[in-house]
């Protein structure tokens, strides 16, 4: 009788165990990043460059310009926490002026990935972004906010990879 008690709980031990001993992500699973890509963007060129993982963390921007003039810079820093990556994003007018407090940036916590698409989520839950190499020599960056209870993503960058 006792054993028949104890068989529920042994047939969890493996689901137990797995789940116990799982792993945050590492900024391994956005590391397909890496590169200097070109696009177009609201009827100008757009840029990005983003580094290699190296000490927790990897490093970015994008650049997007009309009538020959900067309209957006973007900073990004992705960094290796203890839960996972989380990137952090700051938004510049042409003489690097900031629209975030200088103390301030956009947060976005790091909810899964695969080997080529990665997805945050903004700590206020308003938005998600995806980051998606379709091909080797494309990355498109997809945004994303809820609908009827689901989210509805658009592409918000394309990107071709400079060579």
């Amino acid at each position: 009788m006792k054993t028949l008690r104890l068989l529920p709980l042994l047939l969890l031990l493996p689901f137990l165990s797995v789940a116990q001993s799982a792993k945050p992500a590492t900024l391994a699973a956005v590391s397909f990043l890496e590169g200097h890509w070109r696009g177009t963007h609201n009827g100008g060129p757009i840029e990005a460059v983003w580094s290699a993982p190296e000490a927790n963390n990897i490093i970015g921007f994008i650049r997007m310009m009309k009538d020959d003039k900067i309209s957006l810079y973007e900073l990004f820093a992705f960094e290796q926490t203890a839960a996972g990556p989380v990137a952090m994003v700051k938004h510049f007018k042409e003489g690097l002026i900031g629209w975030e407090e200088k103390d301030k940036s956009d947060r976005y916590r790091f909810l899964e990935a695969s080997a080529k698409e990665a997805l945050f989520e903004k700590e206020d839950g308003s938005i998600r972004i995806i980051y998606e190499k379709r091909t080797p020599d494309q990355l498109v960056i997809r945004r994303g906010q809820k609908k009827d209870a689901n989210w509805a993503f658009s592409d918000l960058f394309v990107f071709n990879r400079v060579r």
